[in-house]
């Protein structure tokens, strides 16, 4: 019997899978860069601020100026942010590099305010916009592109790494 149970303090957690981890860095990644973006505009750094993207350009209902706004949007940005990560994970996590990662922050700029900007109606177009929201925004989406980039990277390489001591212990 008392070699059948083991005491808790003594069972191993099975570690997540890189996949997973993926989703949570995109989540928080997502959160964290949305969050920071809303307080920018807050401050007037930007002119635009993540709720006229995320809510404003499908709503126009008065809750979407309010905190609950600003949760749904945070909350929102981490969901979709998800999604950049898998696209990242499945394309580009073998490069360990921290300029993937800008780059792939600068293309996602790219996309949100050249490719997609005709579905945000309320938003100007980027020959509009001042030159301060156009520098804040580059360098919001340059730093969540370095963040996901460096980290699912990073995490990549380190579980490669792993792999390859326990063969080497094992052999």
């Amino acid at each position: 019997m008392g070699e059948e149970k083991q005491l808790e303090q003594n069972k191993r957690e099975e570690p997540l899978s890189l996949l997973s981890r993926s989703a949570i860095t995109g989540f928080v990644g997502g959160a964290f860069w949305g969050l920071l973006a809303t307080i920018l505009a807050y401050f007037n750094f930007t002119e635009v601020e993540p709720k006229s993207f995320v809510l404003r350009s499908w709503t126009t209902a008065a809750w979407t100026n309010g905190w609950l706004g600003t949760v749904f949007t945070i909350l929102i940005l981490g969901g979709l942010s998800v999604i950049v990560a898998f696209i990242y994970h499945l394309f580009m996590r073998k490069i360990n590099s921290m300029w993937m990662g800008v780059a792939y922050g600068a293309i996602l700029w790219g996309v949100v305010f050249f490719v997609l900007q005709p579905i945000f109606t309320n938003i100007k177009p980027i020959q509009d916009l001042k030159l301060e929201t156009i520098v804040t925004t580059v360098c919001i989406f340059v730093l969540y592109g370095t963040f996901i980039g460096y980290s699912l990277a990073y995490d990549y390489h380190d579980k490669v790494m792993k792999e390859k001591n326990n063969q080497t212990q094992k052999a």
